[in-house]
């Protein structure tokens, strides 16, 4: 007898259906699986058989053939456990055929016949039609991310017995709410503040003028003066999440396997730091069946790159392209890939090779030719799209024992949530931030008066700044007007702009 279900499967960010087929024939006992499956695939046999024992149902005798379409596509992971498992109960006629065709499942087996949480609950969610399935089925643990999608009726077991009763009954079970936009108000919480950082002042403006704009940001110091920890301070200042990006950030995560114990949706914006051994394949994406990379994972976040010196050269220089067009393409013979990448670029390095060149703490034993070398692995067109380059100090002992009397996250976050909400009126949806404007926006947003143009033209001559450094200023200094809720971009904002490139004549 011949009975079918239906799951999904992703590709990329994506999800398809995969229509499972089961055939039973009498025979010497086999079961077969065909379709491209993959090692995961194949061994949910022995998953699917000793859950159905283990269930209280009987597992048929017989020859068993399993075909997963379409065919031409390499089918991998557990996901498709239940739909098998449901298929061969339906061709030995334990369950009905016609029960299996209103709904899609999705869940990894155990062997006592428990469902297991599976990766892009959200994305295959989104990607089930209303008009062909009535509902979908998922493991428990994946069920309130499931329902973020807020299309399909989405319900959530925890055996395989329940969806048995479920489709005998479907009075059974109810279906579980979309709770995206209350989830996502009542777990905007960080563990940090920069109210934990001691000194460091001009920094922190460098910081909150990167995150009113959605700046890339570099920061040079030696070792223990705070880079890593104001870098990872950053997402606390900047604004929250709106639904719509907490969605796209959540399905990135489900794809990647990231949501498990979490509240369903991703609710604080991702902060990435891949360690400088990292692949170039880790950081864009990539591989024989491409999945993003860490510029992916930190889409509507950030991206720390701490020791950016100690990276490989070639590492770096694949991330141009993402910071340039807020995407990446992954093209494979025979297929071409997209992953959003919009993210906002922290890095971190020492100033010399032993760290302690601007340190009053110890002697730098580096070389001129060392310092130059070191500082020479960040190339020129790499710099180029770093907006802002702060130096960072040590601090004096006066500092360090200093009482805490910095000010807060939260007032800061103020500020660049009404710099923000400038932008978005004045860019009026062709672009979100100041980091984003085009050509054509600098020329209509960024005009300067006559004296200000001379001290951008003296500044351009001073640092041998490229055309793309050129318009970074202009852009930084539309934010710094922008938090001092200024129309026009004044001198004092440009020269402030101009004072966060000063590596440009020192790395080239």
């Amino acid at each position: 007898m011949l009975a079918k279900s239906v799951s999904f499967a992703l590709t990329g960010l994506e999800a398809y259906p995969v229509f499972i087929e089961a055939d039973l024939n009498p025979g010497l006992p086999n079961f077969t699986i065909v379709g491209l499956p993959d090692n995961a695939v194949k061994e949910s046999r022995e998953r699917v058989r000793l859950a159905i024992k283990n269930s209280g149902f009987s597992f048929p005798g017989g020859r068993i053939t399993i075909n997963l379409a379409p065919a031409d596509i390499k089918k991998e992971g557990p996901a498709f456990d239940v739909a098998i498992a449901l298929a061969v109960l339906a061709c030995d006629e334990q369950i009905p055929v016609e029960a299996l065709s209103p709904y899609a499942f999705l869940g990894e087996l155990a062997l006592d016949g428990r469902i297991r949480p599976v990766s892009g609950a959200l994305p295959i969610a989104l990607a089930t039609d209303p008009k062909l399935f009535a509902g979908l089925i998922v493991p428990f643990e994946n069920g309130k991310e499931a329902a973020l999608a807020n299309t399909v009726k989405i319900y959530a077991v925890k055996h395989l017995k329940e969806i048995v009763n479920f489709l005998a009954n479907p009075q059974s079970l109810q279906p579980i709410p979309g709770e995206g936009a209350s989830i996502l108000n009542k777990s905007r919480r960080y563990s940090i503040d920069f109210a934990d950082v001691k000194g460091q002042n001009h920094v922190k403006r460098g910081l909150e003028i990167a995150a009113g704009g959605g700046h890339n940001v570099i920061l040079i110091g030696p070792p223990g003066s705070g880079k890593t920890m104001l870098a990872k301070r950053l997402p606390t200042i900047l604004p929250d999440m709106t639904l719509n990006e907490a969605l796209e950030t959540t399905k990135i995560h489900s794809v990647m396997g990231l949501m498990k114990n979490s509240p369903g949706i991703v609710t604080c914006r991702p902060f990435r730091s891949p360690h400088h051994t990292a692949s170039d394949i880790a950081l864009v994406g990539g591989g024989s069946n491409p999945r993003p990379g860490e510029v992916t994972m930190a889409h509507n976040g950030v991206l720390f790159l701490d020791e950016l010196g100690e990276f490989s050269r070639h590492v770096l220089e694949v991330l141009r392209q993402p910071m340039e067009d807020l995407y990446v393409t992954v093209a494979r013979a025979n297929r071409s890939l997209c992953f959003p990448s919009s993210f906002m670029l922290v890095a971190a390095m020492n100033p010399c090779p032993c760290g302690w060149l601007t340190s009053t703490v110890k002697p730098c034993q580096c070389s001129s030719l060392e310092v130059q070398k070191y500082l020479g692995r960040i190339s020129g067109p790499l710099l180029d799209r770093i907006d802002i380059h702060l130096q960072v100090p040590a601090l004096k002992n006066h500092e360090l024992f200093r009482p805490l009397s910095a000010e807060s996250s939260a007032d800061i976050r103020k500020r660049t949530v009404k710099a923000r909400a400038i932008q978005q009126r004045r860019l009026a949806g062709s672009a979100y931030t100041n980091a984003q404007m085009t050509v054509k926006h600098i020329k209509e947003f960024c005009q300067l008066h006559e004296d200000t143009t001379a001290l951008l033209k003296k500044a351009a001559e001073t640092l041998g700044l490229s055309a793309r450094a050129h318009d970074k200023i202009l852009k930084v200094a539309r934010t710094i007007a922008d938090l001092a809720g200024s129309e026009n971009i004044e001198g004092s904002h440009l020269a402030e702009a101009i004072s966060y490139r000063t590596l440009d004549r020192i790395i080239q």
